[in-house]
């Protein structure tokens, strides 16, 4: 296997970087859900999504401007980082924000990381990613620990979370669909321009809706603030520059099927910080889940 030293001085290969870059993406969303859920106790969805966004491209660009980069996207990069900004941002947000609401953190992570199932179906026609025995063994193991995982609460019929697991997973199907067109058109762009751009475009929607709410932020507490300073750092800016660096050192399958360590990090927040169920069928979800990144990963 060759390096990127033989390549071009590093010591590690351009896989090995990927995996790890996507690892890194994955543990920073994935400790996004409680969080998220936790700032819903001091604000509505929206007006709390909305700061968390404003924040965040504010950070982006910053970060751009310290890289020196040129933050003026050309005219011709614009239809494409529209699309690419609802995506993987604005309609994401939106339905994530409002399943979030109806339903537990760990059950709103797990059904949103389903995105390797489109990733993988869209990957096939558009990147002529041919799925192998492996890659689909790894998704079969994944997806039926997030089955687990969800099933695990009874508390709740299963009929009454239907629309809110319904907005989860359309925005996994969207996100999916963003990985590989993110994968098949790369956008022409600085890496922390493109995430600011994307962050502040996306922010259109879910601060237009933030409108309608009723906020108070002076009932935001010291633990809210710092929740909100990591969610606009990390997960929504880091993250996504790592994110975008994995898909141009591997397949757009693996990827999404290594990401799933998402609700991983989800579930197991959510036991500490937000006090969720955590008993067997958890435990052996995420073993499922665990064992089919990790194929994943080698496939």
């Amino acid at each position: 296997m060759s390096t990127s030293a033989d390549a071009g001085g590093r010591l590690i290969s351009a896989r090995t970087e990927g995996i790890a870059l996507v690892l890194f993406t994955a543990c920073a969303w994935g400790l996004t859900w409680p969080q998220s859920k936790f700032l819903l106790t001091m604000l509505p969805p929206f007006s709390m999504r909305g700061a968390c966004g404003v924040a965040g491209f504010s950070f982006a660009f910053g970060v751009a401007f310290i890289r020196r980069e040129n933050v003026w996207p050309p005219r011709d990069q614009w239809p494409r980082l529209v699309l690419f900004a609802m995506l993987n941002y604005g309609l994401f947000i939106v339905l994530t924000t409002q399943s979030l609401v109806w339903l537990k953190a760990s059950e709103a992570v797990t059904i949103t990381y389903t995105l390797p199932v489109w990733a993988s179906l869209l990957a096939w026609p558009m990147l002529g990613e041919r799925p192998t025995v492996q890659k689909l063994l790894a998704l079969v193991l994944a997806l039926s620990g997030v089955a687990l995982l969800v099933g695990a609460d009874t508390s709740q019929a299963t009929w009454q979370k239907l629309p809110a697991a319904g907005m989860s997973l359309a925005a996994a199907m969207l996100f999916g669909l963003a990985t590989v067109l993110a994968k098949k058109y790369p956008l022409r762009l600085p890496p922390a321009t493109a995430v600011a751009w994307q962050a502040m475009l996306g922010m259109i929607p879910v601060v237009g809706l933030a409108c309608f709410e009723d906020a108070h932020f002076s009932r935001v507490s010291n633990a809210g603030w710092m929740s909100i300073a990591y969610i606009s750092t990390l997960p929504l800016t880091v993250a996504y520059l790592t994110w975008f660096r994995a898909l141009r050192l591997v397949p757009a399958s693996t990827a999404a099927t290594t990401v799933l360590i998402s609700p991983i990090v989800g579930v197991i927040g959510s036991a500490f910080l937000l006090g969720e169920t955590f008993g067997t069928r958890q435990v052996a979800g995420l073993l499922m889940t665990l064992t089919g990144v990790a194929l994943a990963a080698r496939s």
